[in-house]
């Protein structure tokens, strides 16, 4: 993994980012032997380890030189400014990977939510679309004042809102009849209608004049 790439800095990385900044500020000069190990350790409060592998990230980068019996030299102001711009367009990257993931994860939130949404909406539309019309069978008596007229002039929609789904004559069923398909007595007539208008259709098939 690189060393910087984590998605979380280790400490070691910060403290070499720290002393970096320090160089890049003139605290620390080019040939400026600085604190040592044990030194560096106290300063910021963690084991000698954490200071090595920081030494080591700083040395393996230009910025420092760590030589046995003579410690810690500022090699290269310039290094330490690429290797902070370097940090810095890490720490973008790794922003806008945060960014990105969290922005993944609201989408996949809000698409579970929409699909959740949307079946709940087609259960309830089915529900309803059951519940405003049924299918309704009224038999036209030879008394209808209907007999001998066609669907059309019969004018089922117009004053009802029903619709005529088909026609069983004589044994036989005419499916979706054509407007004039002219409506004998003796036919069975399978409407679709508001429930609540199925005596208001039984009326105007047989002719029975509202009280």
């Amino acid at each position: 993994m690189d060393t910087l790439g984590a998605h979380v800095l280790a400490r070691y990385a910060t403290i070499a980012i720290d002393i970096a900044t320090r160089i890049v500020r003139g605290e620390y000069r080019e040939g400026q032997k600085v604190f040592g190990r044990s030194t560096l350790a106290g300063k910021y409060n963690v084991s000698p380890e954490t200071i090595r592998r920081a030494l080591t990230l700083l040395q393996d980068t230009g910025i420092v030189q760590v030589s046995p019996g003579v410690g810690v030299v500022v090699k290269s102001q310039k290094a330490a400014e690429e290797f902070l711009a370097e940090c810095g367009q890490r720490q973008v990257l790794r922003d806008m990977q945060d960014r990105l993931h969290s922005l993944l994860r609201q989408r996949d939130k809000v698409n579970a939510e929409i699909e959740k949404l949307m079946n709940e909406l087609l259960e309830y539309t089915f529900k309803m679309a059951g519940s405003l019309q049924r299918i309704e069978e009224i038999k036209v008596l030879p008394t209808s004042p209907l007999v001998g007229k066609s669907l059309a002039e019969a004018q089922f929609r117009a004053k009802t809102g029903s619709t005529v789904l088909s026609i069983y004559r004589s044994g036989e069923e005419i499916l979706s009849p054509r407007a004039e398909t002219v409506i004998r007595a003796g036919d069975a007539l399978i409407l679709l209608a508001p429930p609540e208008l199925k005596d208001q259709v039984y009326n105007l098939v047989n002719g029975i004049l509202p009280q």
